[in-house]
């Protein structure tokens, strides 16, 4: 059985370009491009969730706070941004979420990255 996550992220370039990534080594994978589609997609489904944190409506480690710690959201979240590393662990660990991921590292490290939190 192959992992799911989801990808939030307002941009659809990096959107088709993680998902492309996440694809062809072997998870199955679903985006978001804002909030909106985000609230459609049933976020307990999916194992993992790279939430992209500088979006245009809320920032994503809010977002997933709440998903988090309000609404239970067992599956794995991870910050997904290009700000400094270590921003995104400061936000990570404030927000309880299980890491992050800098975009600046690519795709290959995402991969080996993902695995890793998985298991």
């Amino acid at each position: 059985m192959s992992h799911r996550i989801l990808i939030v992220d307002d941009s659809v370039l990096m959107l088709e370009i993680v998902r492309d990534a996440l694809v062809g080594a072997g998870f199955e994978a679903a985006t978001a491009n804002n909030l909106t589609e985000f609230e459609q997609l049933d976020a307990s489904s999916f194992d993992l969730i790279l939430m992209d944190v500088q979006m245009p409506e809320l920032y994503g480690d809010d977002v997933a706070a709440v998903l988090r710690h309000v609404r239970g959201a067992t599956s794995r979240i991870l910050l997904f941004s290009n700000l400094p590393p270590e921003e995104l662990a400061v936000r990570a660990q404030e927000a309880g979420l299980d890491g992050y991921f800098s975009k600046r590292d690519g795709m290959d490290a995402l991969i080996t990255h993902i695995r890793q939190v998985l298991g």
